[in-house]
């Protein structure tokens, strides 16, 4: 069983933003380890109390692409209220056919202040039925699939990530550590997103487009 991980943050400035990202078997790796990063390092250089956790439907190793094998913090739904839950992409028609997994999505984000998605995790939310009426982005390849598929929801081209309301998507990949950033600036401020990009020698794209 997975053992819920020690916040990395600095617990005594204030109480930690509960930031959940969710990861299963063929998740893309830097889909969760590019956010994770964004969300650790704006903690350790800006002393904000940014708390990210990996949560999967299991306890259980999860293998993403590739073969990176990584152990969840948490299990979706056996934690605390999120903040801010982020869904990953990768190979996700397993998790789209998954009745449980799309449910605990909806559950977990309803407290939510923001609610996001790294490439094709637009799905999941989309096949949660959260995304209704939105505008959305997901990876180049697949944004015409994605329209196709959730003809209610406006999929947005050229544009790094999307905001709309508390929900924003990214495109795929590299493009989820741009929307982190983003998140950052609005967490926290704009500055500490610029330093958090420098202490990563990180080139942020801060316009979405």
């Amino acid at each position: 069983m997975a053992v819920p991980a020690q916040s990395t943050c600095y617990s005594g400035v204030a109480d930690p933003v509960q930031v959940g990202i969710y990861i299963y078997d063929g998740a893309e790796v830097l889909d969760f380890s590019g956010p994770y990063e964004v969300f650790t390092t704006a903690c350790r250089v800006g002393g904000v109390n940014l708390d990210p956790r990996l949560l999967a439907a299991r306890p259980d190793v999860i293998t993403a692409r590739g073969g990176f094998r990584v152990l969840p913090d948490e299990v979706l739904g056996a934690h605390a209220p999120l903040d801010v839950l982020i869904v990953a992409g990768g190979e996700h028609e397993p998790q789209l056919s998954s009745p449980d997994a799309l449910s605990a999505l909806r559950a977990a984000a309803e407290p939510a202040r923001i609610v996001a998605s790294v490439c094709t995790g637009a799905f999941l939310l989309a096949g949660a039925g959260l995304l209704d009426g939105r505008r959305v982005t997901t990876h180049w390849e697949d944004q015409s699939a994605l329209a196709a598929r959730f003809p209610e929801l406006t999929v947005e081209r050229d544009r790094r990530w999307v905001r709309d309301g508390r929900y924003v998507s990214s495109g795929g990949i590299s493009a989820g550590i741009d929307m982190s950033l983003y998140l950052v600036s609005e967490l926290a401020d704009r500055a500490l997103a610029r330093r958090t990009a420098l202490q990563m020698e990180y080139r942020w794209l801060e316009a979405s487009d």
